[in-house]
């Protein structure tokens, strides 16, 4: 298999460090992960346009920002222009208007991403899913950092991935939530490409994330023989 990523979800950050945190990731990590929550589609608010626009003067990895909104709509130009590189909405908020959301992205100079509830089948969105170049699957509720796996997610990202090879699609296949050593071989042996590593996965395993990093890739390297 090719080497799996990870993107760190830069809302597990610590805020007092965030220059030396996001130095730290610029040298280590594939991706960004930034969940914008707007307290209606979830009971959150996380980050904003105005800390993308931060992290972009520092972050030299690509930014792939995950709308967690009612009406993602409003949130895309703001958050192209801030500095984000691949912009995911959920398909729950945009089935209505699906191929108008992929074609502004595309205008906005981004990639399309795209995000699965737990609920949500992979064949509600089977008519653009070709458009699509990150497809993240959430393992957990949205809404907050730490939730249990939900492990029906698993069947789940086996079937994307058999989709994925049948119809050679090029997506890569995300997966958002409890990523960490109890599910990293689990993940990776249905077909995960990229993880975005939190609290449990990543920041809260040592005060320095260089040697904090270390452990995650020594953890993912233990649980999958990788």
């Amino acid at each position: 298999m090719s080497k799996v990523l990870f993107a760190p979800s830069l809302m597990c950050m610590d805020f007092l460090r965030m220059r030396e945190q996001l130095e730290v990731l610029n040298r280590r990590a594939d991706l960004l992960h930034v969940d914008i929550m707007d307290g209606h589609f979830c009971k959150n608010i996380t980050l904003s346009p105005d800390m993308i626009r931060t992290f972009a003067k520092v972050a030299t990895v690509p930014m792939d920002v995950h709308f967690m909104t009612t009406n993602p709509s409003d949130w895309l130009e703001v958050c192209a222009q801030a500095g984000a590189k691949v912009l995911s909405p959920h398909a729950e908020t945009i089935n209505v208007d699906a191929f108008r959301t992929m074609n502004l992205i595309e205008k906005l100079g981004c990639k399309p991403g795209l995000t699965l509830n737990p609920a949500t089948p992979v064949d509600t969105v089977r008519h653009y899913i070709e458009r699509v170049h990150i497809l993240t699957i959430m393992t957990v509720d949205v809404g907050f950092a730490g939730q249990p796996f939900i492990e029906q997610m698993l069947g789940k990202i086996e079937e994307a991935a058999e989709l994925k090879a049948r119809k050679g699609y090029q997506y890569l296949i995300q997966i958002d939530g409890s990523c960490n050593e109890r599910t990293y071989k689990r993940l990776v042996d249905a077909g995960a490409e990229v993880l975005i590593v939190g609290t449990s996965g990543l920041f809260n395993l040592h005060p320095d994330l260089d040697t904090a990093y270390d452990m995650m890739l020594a953890a993912f390297a233990k649980a999958t023989a990788k």
